[in-house]
């Protein structure tokens, strides 16, 4: 079977981050303060360095990588491409599919592109330490290993359900150096006010945003991390998008349709935003589709609307997709995804019809995946599955229609540490989730703004 791996040099690795905020066609909702009025970036400072939020409010089209930044991303960069001709033979489709291997980076997913960049950031601001959150470990995985190499202490507040189900992950970021907590914890008087109120919370990435904010806004030294949502983070991940697009020129293609999963919008954007410099310029202009899970649909089922990006109301309220900040998602496996929001760029994106977004469940999205391993011999992440069964959804279509379509996805990370999941689905113990239309609705009641929009 004819094999192709698309590399790059490691001199061909993009020099800048692309802003997706040029080439929009309004320019973005600002972020507002609880009572409904636009916020002084200044207001950030409490819990972001100064260099960041500058990339964060930025509408400049492209912005420098440090070359400490980037000769550190000399590891695993430029990530390799691949065409999945086993898989394509496997579907009997006459489509093409290509996928960009991130997985290849020391923490097994894309999430270290943002790592290294704001560990850089922040250590360029004097800052000591950072707290973040995350869901499936990926971002915190990559948070520590940053951390670690510019001399940074981390604090990780791991949603609850992902710290038991994912073991190894915390044993990584432990490994790292990075100090991991299962989210809501007793330390945080968020935290403390959610476990009174219910026990057994399994957590969410909001409540451990909620925790992460509050103890960063707390302390001096002390900064929080942010791995997706935020402008910033959406930017650094576009080297991906760049890589791909020289890596299909080498062998005379261009995507037809770009998938990637969505859950805060940095996997999405870093591998889309991209091409859509390219539909802004009048150049080309495949589909991009988000994919989501349709246990946490903020996209397909949300709401447009300025909603806190945590739980507990901490953070500025933006103006994006969402299912509520108080919406608790069932615990899926794809721990990376139980996001009630989703990024204020995709969403105004999508709001104005210039990407699509699907949702797909959880037991298809795992019979993607082993579909995928047993062709490819990749045995992807949980949230990388979701983009793996649209696409696979798609060749089937080709299939029928006789189209011969180029496809591309994001294969965001390896599942080597979520092989319990994979237990679970080959035992027949996995489920599906389909959060039901009443308690979006109650979640959605909650907004803080009512239905402002603009």
């Amino acid at each position: 079977m004819k094999q192709t791996r698309i590399l790059l040099s490691e001199s061909e690795i993009p020099t800048h981050w692309y802003n997706v905020v040029a080439d929009l066609p309004k320019p973005p909702a600002p972020p507002r303060g609880p009572d409904g009025e636009p916020l002084d970036p200044s207001a950030m400072l409490a819990i972001f360095p100064e260099n960041i939020i500058e990339q964060e409010i930025s509408a400049e089209r492209w912005i420098a990588i440090p070359e400490a930044v980037r000769e550190i991303y000399q590891q695993w960069r430029p990530s390799p491409m691949h065409r999945a001709h086993r898989l394509e033979q496997v579907l009997g489709t006459p489509a093409k599919i290509f996928y960009k291997n991130e997985s290849v980076s020391a923490s097994g997913s894309h999430k270290l592109n943002s790592a290294i960049a704001q560990a850089y950031f922040n250590k360029q601001a004097g800052i000591k330490r950072l707290t973040t959150e995350t869901g499936a470990g990926q971002w915190g995985s990559s948070l520590a290993l940053a951390g670690q190499m510019f001399g940074l202490d981390v604090r990780v507040y791991m949603v609850n359900v992902s710290y038991q189900q994912k073991p190894f992950r915390r044993s990584m970021m432990q490994t790292w150096g990075a100090e991991v907590l299962a989210s809501p914890t007793e330390l945080t008087r968020c935290g403390r006010k959610i476990l009174a109120d219910d026990p057994g919370n399994p957590g969410s990435l909001g409540i451990a945003i909620s925790e992460a904010v509050e103890e960063a806004a707390g302390r001096d030294d002390t900064k929080y991390s942010l791995g997706s949502v935020l402008n910033h983070v959406l930017l650094h991940q576009t080297i991906i998008g760049q890589e791909a697009k020289k890596q299909l020129e080498q062998v005379g293609e261009y995507p037809d349709m770009i998938f990637a999963p969505c859950g805060g919008g940095s996997n999405f954007a870093g591998l889309a935003f991209p091409f859509l410099a390219d539909a802004a310029s009048g150049d080309k202009a495949p589909r991009l589709v988000a994919v989501e899970p349709a246990s946490c649909p903020s996209l397909t089922r949300g709401h447009y609307a300025y909603d806190f990006g945590d739980t507990e109301g901490l953070t500025p309220l933006t103006l994006m997709y969402t299912l509520g900040h108080d919406f608790m998602p069932p615990s899926i496996h794809a721990g990376g995804l139980r996001y009630h929001g989703a990024s204020a760029l995709v969403s105004q994106l999508y709001h104005e019809k210039l990407i699509e977004a699907i949702s797909v469940p959880q037991i298809a999205t795992f019979e993607a995946g082993i579909t995928f391993s047993r062709c490819e011999g990749i045995i992807p992440a949980p949230e990388s599955c979701h983009a793996i069964r649209a696409v696979i959804d798609e060749a089937l279509r080709c299939k029928e229609s006789g189209e011969a379509k180029t496809l591309l996805f994001n294969l965001s990370g390896h599942g080597h540490f979520d092989m319990a999941s994979y237990d679970k689905y080959l035992s027949g113990d996995l489920e599906n989730y389909a959060y039901p239309e009443a308690a979006v609705n109650a979640a959605l009641a909650h907004l803080p703004l009512g239905e402002l929009a603009e």
